[in-house]
């Protein structure tokens, strides 16, 4: 139950999040931040699976 709250707050701060950085993207200088933009997705799904591992090895 913890973790379907967790992850509606999670979505519901991306939701929220996303248009605001869009909208003041120029003003907080997050111009030269789309060029990392890029490798973000990826760690994250490496993230995802070395902790998928980890969990699985500690049994």
């Amino acid at each position: 139950m913890n973790i379907i709250l967790i992850l509606v707050c999670l979505i519901a701060a991306l939701l929220i999040l996303i248009p605001l950085l869009e909208k003041y993207q120029g003003k907080l200088g997050l111009d030269k931040a789309q060029k990392y933009s890029k490798y973000i997705l990826p760690l994250a799904m490496i993230g995802v699976v070395v902790k998928l591992i980890h969990s699985m090895v500690q049994g």
